[in-house]
């Protein structure tokens, strides 16, 4: 018998994950310096930049979810299809918030190994988290989800 869950089976926690990258960034960037790009005011800056708006993501997620009255947690049984707010433009602002802080903080105290993690992360997000979400999203709510899928973009 085949028992369905009403949340995505997603494989680590999207928290934890983003966690994992920053502790491997700032620890990798103790022990070995990479010559990407030389560390200076303005790359600080856009370092800053970056990760800031990694944060305004990530409000902007929080408001639409509370807006909907929906979870954020990928464990929980969500309520709607949030196409609302910053949703119009990126179907995973949170996750995107999170590689735009993953990018941005390292730089900012020049480190440059955020540049390859953030690459990673994306990789492992879309495998172990977003796919696995878009499945959940799609048994439950068919072609409210599949319509928006096909308007909005995963990340960009």
């Amino acid at each position: 018998m085949t028992h369905s869950k009403d949340h995505a089976d997603v494989k680590i926690h999207p928290p934890v994950l983003f966690l994992i990258h920053i502790a491997v960034a700032w620890a990798l960037g103790k022990f070995i310096v990479l010559p990407i790009i030389a560390s200076s005011p303005a790359i600080r800056n856009i370092g800053i930049a970056l990760a800031g708006g990694g944060v305004l993501l990530g409000l902007g997620a929080f408001y639409a979810f509370t807006q909907a009255r929906t979870t954020l947690n990928p464990h929980g049984s969500v309520k709607t299809v949030v196409s609302s707010g910053i949703y119009r433009f990126t179907r995973n602002p949170i996750y995107l918030g999170m590689a735009l802080i993953l990018l941005g903080f390292p730089l900012t105290f020049g480190n440059e190994w955020g540049i390859p993690l953030t690459a990673a992360f994306i990789l492992l997000m879309n495998k172990l988290v977003i796919e696995r979400e878009e499945a959940y999203l799609e048994r439950k709510f068919g072609e409210m989800y599949t319509g928006y899928k096909s308007r909005v973009r995963r990340w960009l």
